[in-house]
């Protein structure tokens, strides 16, 4: 019986939940909220907070398996709005992200130490090293699920960028993290036994890991069902272009951005994402010459691409990126770099584009291509449907219930 723990319960761990606990091998599961919207409080709440609540509902998992540690979290939610954002400041706030999944892994490490019957823990990167050590004492499995690539590769790759677009520096938030956080990423990846990434690209920064990892597994996400868009899949007129995501650097939103003024009037962009920062002058001026919707729920997300033709993801440091398995599903070709679980998905030229790295030149020339050729842009949206349709999450969820079932961690 596996414990499992997330402090926000994001799309691949609620389906990692519903695999172990559809196998008979979720002990718990473990997360700041569990919201159950609808009720009482709930209807006092502004629309806003409701809407971010609602995703800290688990209508998949059995009540009586899900367990809270709340304060931190609350606290993070209610500072800003109060005008207390200080209290929120990554790493020094004692409600900010960092807190908050530290205090997480404590709370989570006590009930690892005395629940019983348990045969490992899985949980995810910096909310991981408390729970590991609790589990190393018991003799219990050690799975972490780590979201994105390994931080050293990530740094390496923030640093080149500050100094090819610095004007973008500001958004490359990765390159502020401490010493102390970083030696704390490591002492829990030297924990941890079994490692589950999303993509052959995480999987490879791994390489410059210091530790002796042997057992690395990859399991790509899944799709949402399928849905066929509301536009015309070959359409007319100017070429409709999504990017979603956090509008930063570190998504490559600057090469985007220069691809689409070579298009000039031949395609429209929308962006969907918060800022990542307020003072960044080219960002301020993309959300003022493009359509931005900064933020929507995940249905309405996927309706927007609905109304799409092209997903564009230019990402220089993913772990995966399951927007992309999203627009697929909506039936968008998406055009993002190897940096990203496109490698693993896609095959280039059918269903979507495999760019290299930092090339405006490389987003132009397919996005020129989809909007000249509608015929191929009408078949590589059959294409996405298709791919969409093959990679789902009832797949996802049998390969990670394998794990849980395997015959070297059963109690």
């Amino acid at each position: 019986m596996i414990l499992l723990s997330h402090p926000t319960g994001n799309a691949n761990i609620r389906n990692t939940a519903r695999a172990f606990a559809e196998a008979g091998a979720l002990a718990e599961f473990w997360t700041c909220l569990s919201w159950q919207p609808g009720g009482a409080v709930d209807r006092l709440l502004p629309a806003a907070l409701r809407q971010q609540l609602a995703r800290r509902s688990f209508p998949d998992l059995p009540s009586e398996l899900v367990r809270t540690a709340p304060w931190r979290e609350l606290g993070r939610f209610l500072a800003p709005r109060l005008g207390l954002s200080s209290l929120t400041r990554p790493e020094t706030g004692c409600f900010s992200v960092d807190a908050v999944y530290h205090g997480f892994d404590r709370a989570v490490a006590r009930r690892v130490r005395r629940a019983p019957a348990l045969s490992g823990v899985y949980t995810g990167e910096d909310c991981a090293l408390e729970t590991f050590q609790a589990a190393r004492e018991r003799g219990l499995h050690r799975f972490y699920d780590l979201p994105i690539g390994y931080w050293r590769a990530g740094q390496e790759i923030y640093r080149e960028e500050a100094a090819r677009e610095p004007a973008w520096a500001e958004t490359l938030g990765g390159l502020t993290d401490s010493s102390r956080k970083l030696e704390r990423k490591d002492a829990e990846l030297r924990l941890a036994q079994t490692i589950v990434v999303a993509s052959s690209f995480t999987r490879k920064t791994l390489d410059l890991a210091p530790a002796s990892l042997k057992d690395i597994r990859v399991i790509p996400y899944g799709a949402p069902p399928v849905r066929r868009p509301e536009v015309p899949l070959g359409g007319s007129g100017k070429l409709r272009v999504l990017f979603a995501g956090a509008l930063g650097q570190r998504k490559g939103l600057s090469y985007l951005l220069e691809a689409m003024r070579t298009l000039g009037a031949a395609a429209e962009l929308t962006l969907i994402g918060r800022k990542t920062s307020e003072t960044c002058r080219p960002l301020n001026v993309a959300v003022r010459d493009h359509r931005w919707i900064p933020t929507l729920s995940h249905s309405e997300v996927l309706a927007e691409m609905g109304r799409h033709d092209v997903l564009v993801f230019p990402s220089l440091f993913e772990g995966f990126g399951l927007v992309l398995l999203e627009a697929l599903s909506r039936g968008l070709p998406v055009v993002a770099t190897e940096h990203t679980g496109a490698p693993d998905v896609l095959s280039d030229g059918v269903d979507g584009f495999i760019i290299p790295l930092r090339s405006a030149s490389a987003i132009a020339e397919r996005l020129h291509l989809l909007a000249s050729d509608r015929t191929r842009l009408a078949a590589m949206k059959e294409a996405a449907l298709a791919t969409a349709g093959r990679l789902t999450w009832d797949k996802y969820r049998r390969r990670v219930a394998a794990l849980a079932t395997s015959s070297s961690i059963r109690s």
